[in-house]
């Protein structure tokens, strides 16, 4: 029996490992997905070795970026975002190859790119961790230029407070890559003003608990497309089985 799994540290509720369980059991797939909560990246090579038949792995905070010095390759989408999320795990002979991947980026612009007009030219990106920079490479593959926000001053970045009605207008798609308004304290969201946002606005959050988050809510009120990020999740699970299966 194939195996994959996923590791981080600490692994609370996985989305990952229902949905790929699932999946085999549906689809007849003689194979297994596991948790591996792994206190320390090093713990990698144990898993490795104590697992034989593992073929894949999901990569979770706090070990994308860490993971890459363990590896053989890394996709140049994953290079240039700085972190890898899905491994391929290659058994050659003795020899185990690990190659990297990122899956952010196909979710997240399969996903939006539907929602998209000609007239979206600039996007504002909540938050700077991993996945903002790959919702702002994602974007840039999409045409949109974006700029990240964040509540302190640093380069490159504009903060909350400098958003003004003028600034929503000109920069037409936000996507909420921060998690402000995650369940349980759904009653939060990112200091925007949301009464200068109109029909020519798209809030894209990536929390897909709950299904409709306080951000999206402000923004709908105010004619705005919107859209969670649960689609953005299955499309990242389809992504990773296609890199598992070689189909990178």
């Amino acid at each position: 029996m194939e195996k994959y799994g996923l590791i981080g540290y600490p692994l609370g509720h996985s989305f990952s490992i229902g949905y790929h369980n699932q999946r085999f059991a549906d689809e007849g797939i003689n194979a297994k997905y596991v948790n591996f909560e792994i206190p320390t990246i090093e713990e990698l090579n144990e898993v490795l070795s104590q697992n034989p038949e593992l073929k894949g792995l999901n990569v979770t905070i706090p070990y994308k970026e860490k993971v890459m010095e363990y590896l053989d390759y890394i996709s140049p989408e994953a290079r240039a975002i700085g972190a890898v999320n899905v491994i391929r795990v290659v058994h050659d002979g003795k020899k185990i190859l690990l190659r990297g991947y990122n899956s952010d980026v196909i979710g997240f612009t399969q996903s939006i790119e539907p929602m998209l007009e000609r007239y979206h030219k600039k996007a504002l990106v909540l938050g700077t961790g991993g996945a903002s920079k790959a919702v702002a490479y994602g974007l840039k593959s999409l045409g949109i230029e974006s700029v990240f926000v964040s509540r302190y001053e640093r380069p490159g970045t504009i903060q909350y407070e400098s958003i003004t009605p003028d600034v929503v207008h000109e920069y037409q798609v936000i996507v909420n890559c921060t998690p402000l308004g995650m369940f349980p304290k759904i009653d939060t969201c990112p200091t925007l003003p949301y009464e200068a946002l109109d029909e020519h606005n798209i809030l894209y959050d990536l929390i897909y608990n709950p299904d409709e988050t306080l951000f999206m809510k402000k923004g709908a009120e105010h004619g705005a497309a919107v859209k969670n990020g649960l689609e953005m999740l299955l499309l990242q699970a389809f992504a990773s089985w296609e890199f598992w299966q070689g189909k990178e």
